[in-house]
């Protein structure tokens, strides 16, 4: 309660200048945004001897809502995080208030304002549309930063007033910390950042024992695409191994193969301590995470590096730039690739849900740059181990009000004032897409080309394939209209063999396609093949003829425009002890290709394909190249009689 002795004290040093003005707001929640001329000037227009701020809940007694005064235009409770009055007035109220029985002194002042003879006597207005306070529980939409060529200013667009306080009451202090990156020239439209640099230092001339230490905790607690390329990922942070304690968190046993091999590198890579922590423990999420800064707090370690399985952290100087920008707490901004969700919120809703802030589409997409003061974080951040001791942080939540593991941490935060920063001034990775990922296949990775394709692509495509989408590099031609070019990389050959041999139920080399459910246009010629459909991957394979096949296509076979409509698709076994050749055909398509899918065969070995009319032979393809073809009336082929070993090829009818 505000009216304790020392203030009554105060209150009464000065109680006979009639003239004397009082003052009073939270100040661990507010700012002011006037000089004290202006507050005079507003208060003066207010004409009454004291002016509460308003609000629009009535709170904390609902019950007395319908007892005050009806407002047309205006927030109509009194709050009493903010008041203005004259000095014998403020002690007269404060002296006879009767503080005992009353839960706070927003109750107290309810009551005595509520009193209309009291309300006369003091001449006690509220300041309903404010001019003077402005409150922003319930009113986080009220108001917007404007700017001029020489400052900035809080405007309240529902009753266009300029108030001279603004109090981040309630849950709304997330809302008064946005409001506050704009605030005192910290970010200038045209100059942008301000004060990005203040308190920052560099650790670049510094030598490896200088660094500061790090304990890096990462999380992994579901199945998580490309967790191997995480791992490298982390592993690649240009920060000395010697100075990162290291602790590894998998909940989910689906990666513990892939975790158990990299812990064993990691520890050889010099880290100053590796330990993992796997399903054995038992813990839950919520514990884990707990235990991570539990952990930081026994080591006394220096910072404290948080890093979730779907954050891809592309950029190896990420952990430096974040420990070099000198914040308690602060994210490197990432975003699901070419979308707009991120791992921060701008704003929130009153029961800790996402909601969009109006600067959030500029922060995200770089249009505004800078370090921000945001509502909930989560994926990757850095902690001070001395903020995680300040603030006894942990991730257990509000015990009135059920929140998952990521949203309790962020509301501890925010109930500690304790502020969350994310910046984007570099470019430091992106997101993973992790809700559609399944695990029903032999390879899960291979299956992502439409949730994750950033990341599909560097796995699975060439990496010398974008060299032929120029114009001024020619495609080679090893036989009439027959183009070779690098379609997917070795590891995309390797495990379509083995999601192939996994799957197992390979034709007999004749036409039994009603065995395996194929009917209609999906028979094939006889073949040992697996069609694509029997594994679920056909939608993928016609996506990958639309974004990678048909750039090339066009190019050579520029009269032709081709829709990525494949007719037939599938996988091609032949060795010795089966089929061991491909007897002259035409395709029923337009074009065709062929991937070699098999190391490159040796001397002795005489496979390759063979085109009748041209009576040309393309010999030892390479691995993931693929030769692309006119069809139907042109380019009859069959492929050389293999002498040895087992040979794997995609087979592709294009544009039936």
């Amino acid at each position: 309660v505000r009216c304790d002795a020392q203030f009554l004290s105060l209150c009464q040093s000065v109680r006979c200048d009639a003239q004397f003005l009082f003052r009073l707001f939270l100040s661990y929640d507010a700012v002011m945004m006037a000089e004290e001329n202006t507050i005079l000037s507003k208060f003066k227009d207010f004409d009454a001897s004291l002016v509460f701020s308003a609000e629009a809940t009535c709170a904390p007694d609902s019950t007395l809502a319908n007892e005050f005064p009806k407002v047309v235009f205006g927030k109509r409770f009194l709050c009493a995080g903010g008041y203005i009055g004259y000095a014998p007035v403020v002690y007269e109220l404060l002296s006879n208030a009767q503080p005992e029985g009353y839960i706070s002194d927003q109750l107290m002042f309810q009551h005595m304002y509520l009193n209309i003879d009291l309300r006369e006597k003091y001449r006690w207005k509220l300041d309903h549309r404010a001019h003077l306070f402005q409150n922003l529980f319930f009113a986080e939409d009220d108001v917007m930063v404007k700017f001029d060529a020489n400052t900035q200013w809080i405007e309240n667009t529902v009753y266009t007033t300029r108030p001279a306080m603004i109090h981040g009451n309630g849950p709304a202090t997330w809302r008064l910390n946005a409001l506050g990156n704009y605030l005192f020239d910290q970010w200038i439209p045209g100059r942008g950042c301000i004060i990005c640099d203040d308190d920052s230092f560099t650790l670049q001339s510094k030598e490896d024992a200088e660094y500061p230490e790090v304990l890096l905790a990462i999380f992994s607690v579901k199945p998580t695409p490309f967790f191997r390329r995480f791992l490298e990922r982390v592993a690649e942070l240009n920060y000395p191994k010697s100075r990162i304690t290291l602790r590894l968190y998998a909940l989910d046993d689906y990666h513990r193969a892939d975790a158990t091999q990299w812990l064993v590198e990691a520890t050889a890579a010099g880290y100053k301590n590796v330990t993992f922590i796997s399903t054995d423990s038992q813990l839950t999420e919520r514990q884990a995470r707990n235990d991570g800064l539990h952990s930081c707090l026994v080591s006394n370690c220096s910072n404290y590096f948080v890093v979730d399985s779907n954050a891809m952290l592309v950029n190896p100087d990420s952990l430096r730039l974040l420990i070099e920008q000198n914040r308690s707490f602060l994210a490197p901004l990432l975003t699901k690739h070419e979308k707009l969700w991120s791992n921060f919120w701008g704003a929130m809703t009153k029961r800790n849900f996402y909601k969009r802030s109006e600067d959030y589409i500029d922060i995200v997409t770089g249009r505004k740059v800078g370090v921000w003061n945001v509502a909930h974080v989560t994926a990757v951040y850095l902690i001070k181990g001395i903020t995680i001791k300040k603030y006894s942080l942990h991730y257990n939540g509000p015990s009135w009000f059920y929140l998952d593991v990521e949203r309790s941490f962020s509301y501890i935060c925010r109930k500690k004032a304790l502020f969350m920063f994310v910046t984007n001034c570099h470019c430091f990775g992106h997101l993973l897409e992790t809700d559609f990922y399944t695990t029903t296949q032999y390879h899960n990775d291979m299956y992502q080309i439409f949730h994750n394709q950033k990341d599909w692509e560097e796995q699975y495509i060439h990496p010398n394939h974008h060299l032929y989408l120029s114009k001024s590099v020619s495609v080679p031609t090893p036989c009439p209209d027959v183009y070779s070019y690098p379609l997917i990389s070795a590891k995309f050959a390797k495990q379509l063999i083995e999601e192939t041999e996994h799957y197992g139920q390979w034709s007999a080399g004749k036409a039994n396609s009603e065995v395996r459910g194929l009917t209609g246009d999906d028979q094939r010629l006889s073949a040992v093949d697996i069609d694509f459909k029997q594994i679920g991957f056909e939608d993928h394979w016609l996506h990958i003829i639309k974004s990678y096949v048909l750039p090339i296509q066009q190019r050579v076979f520029t009269k032709y425009e081709s829709v990525a409509h494949s007719a037939k698709h599938f996988v091609v076994k032949y060795n010795q002890g089966s089929q061991y050749y491909w007897r002259l055909q035409q395709d029923v398509s337009i074009f065709a290709i062929n991937v070699a899918l098999s190391e490159s065969r040796t001397d002795n070995q005489a496979d390759g394909w063979h085109f009748s009319r041209y009576n040309c032979s393309v010999l030892q393809t390479s691995i993931g190249h693929t030769l692309m073809h006119p069809s139907q009336l042109t380019h009859w082929y069959d492929n050389m009689q293999i002498s040895e070993g087992t040979n794997y090829v995609i087979i592709s009818f294009i544009g039936t």
